[in-house]
């Protein structure tokens, strides 16, 4: 799985898997990308920063702030 945020779209891209992607079913700022057998292949998330933000506001306090206070936090994720 791998993470990417566009900043010029303002969007979050999930890639679940890298196989091809056939077509899109779009549910508000979420966009799921799906292969011909009909499996989630890729996530996109747009207007991301509102999104992280409101996210983030619904989170208990010891979580966000254990979030937020990670030294990785911020920094891009390296695949699995």
């Amino acid at each position: 799985m791998k993470f990417k945020y566009n900043k010029e779209d303002d969007a979050i891209l999930i890639e679940l898997n890298d196989k091809v992607i056939d077509f899109a079913e779009q549910s508000g700022d979420f966009i799921v990308h799906f292969s011909a057998k009909r499996e989630p292949v890729l996530i996109e998330i747009l207007d991301a920063s509102q999104f992280l933000k409101n996210i983030s506001l619904r989170l208990p306090d010891k979580v966000r702030n254990q979030i937020f206070a990670s030294p990785s936090f911020g920094q891009p994720q390296s695949p699995a």
